[in-house]
């Protein structure tokens, strides 16, 4: 049964909540992040992306720009724009997207339960982005974003949530990015933070949806404290978002090829999808996928036959993988290869359009979105979903909720 605690968060002051907030710093890039902060002093950015306060020639990794990292977040707390609470809090993020809600716990979760695996995950991670968020926390003595988990909601938990949601008024209430209306509340009932803590004690697991990096990071620099000493009750514990399975929601991955295909690239195509030109642009099912080549789309149609009955090797992904893009194109790695890349489907089939007519790629392929079913049945078979299976949609905003490890003086 997993742990989860209240915390006392550094947050923005309420006035000041929505020119904070910014996108998670891994899906923009720096001169992205730079254009965005460059007339806001407010923007997280300049924590989350502290490069940015110096010019194009300086390392993004170096120890400069995590000393950056700090002393910003020290003038925020300083200048009164963050502030910290005053006692152990659960939080309430509820997001709304196109018609869409979801509504997350922020709380404390126990860096055991991430070693013992009650903390699912699906994703390998790659050592050097853990080493860059892990510096990020040992000089912010913090966890600076937090990870997205996922669980099965029991139903009394939904019911004290949708309750303090009626009940009580939000402390941050705006709208930004992509039209995504955000809010927050702040549960501090001693009485209601006992029944959630309670009823989290009777929950199997939870599951990362998104953040795979992050939570490897914090946890290792957790134990890392550990080793050297220096933990204290707080860094045993990082910043977790929890929300129940059904309300989220996943989006396609799509992928672009720059090779050119073979001469017999359809022949080869037909021994394993049934394959239509189209107008149509978008998956519309399992086993579906859109091909853009040539200026012309292409629905091409699975072979059901030939699924495994796999939770990983079952998936859509996996079937692309193996039949088409190392098959036909020869691609066995696609976290090194330059020759693929990925777009999240937030940009839409018309962005794959434009980047095959730009001719900088050959071939698109448009998916149909990996279900939560489908990831939480891989994490519980503690098996590794391929590279960029899901993209989640809406972003959890950084910079709305801190935890402080409280280590420093240690």
């Amino acid at each position: 049964m997993v742990q989860v605690r209240p915390f006392r968060a550094i947050r923005p002051k309420s006035n000041l909540a929505s020119q904070i907030a910014e996108l998670p710093y891994d899906v923009i890039d720096t001169n992205e992040a730079r254009n965005l902060a460059k007339d806001n002093p407010y923007s997280y950015f300049h924590i989350d992306r502290s490069e940015i306060a110096f010019d194009d020639q300086m390392n993004p990794y170096a120890k400069e720009v995590y000393q950056k990292a700090n002393e910003v977040l020290q003038q925020f707390l300083a200048e009164g724009w963050f502030v910290k609470e005053d006692k152990p809090c659960f939080y309430l993020y509820e997001l709304t997207m196109a018609g869409r809600t979801q509504t997350g716990i922020a709380a404390n979760t126990a860096i055991e339960d991430y070693v013992n695996d009650l903390i699912k995950k699906h994703e390998f991670t790659r050592p050097a982005k853990e080493e860059d968020r892990m510096n990020h926390i040992r000089y912010c003595d913090a966890n600076t974003s937090p990870i997205f988990l996922s669980y099965r909601e029991p139903e009394a938990m939904q019911q004290i949530v949708q309750a303090w949601k009626v009940q009580h008024a939000p402390i941050y209430d705006f709208e930004k990015y992509h039209q995504v209306h955000h809010r927050l509340w702040v549960i501090d009932d001693l009485a209601v933070i006992e029944q959630i803590t309670a009823i989290f004690e009777q929950v199997n697991a939870l599951y990362i949806a998104d953040g795979h990096h992050r939570a490897a990071s914090a946890v290792k620099v957790g134990l890392e404290k550990r080793e050297n000493q220096t933990a204290s009750a707080e860094s045993e514990y990082f910043l977790s978002i929890i929300f129940p399975e059904n309300e989220l929601h996943i989006l396609e991955y799509n992928r672009v090829i720059n090779i050119v295909p073979p001469a017999d690239f359809f022949q080869r195509l037909a021994e394993y999808f049934t394959v239509t030109p189209t107008t149509q642009i978008k998956a519309q099912q399992k086993g579906e996928f859109k091909l853009y080549y040539n200026q012309q789309w292409y629905t091409l149609t699975f072979n059901e036959a030939l699924r495994p009955n796999d939770a990983v090797n079952g998936l859509d992904v996996a079937v692309l993988q193996k039949y088409v893009i190392e098959g036909i194109f020869g691609i066995t790695d696609v976290r090194v290869d330059s020759r693929i890349d990925f777009v999240g489907g937030i940009r839409g089939s018309e962005e794959l359009v434009r980047l095959v007519d730009s001719q900088k790629w050959q071939v698109a392929i448009a998916m149909y979105p990996t279900s939560m079913h489908d990831l939480l049945a891989v994490a519980d078979a503690k098996q590794i979903m391929p590279p960029k299976s899901t993209w989640f949609e809406p972003k959890l905003l950084s910079g709305l909720l801190i935890h402080d490890l409280e280590t420093r003086s240690k």
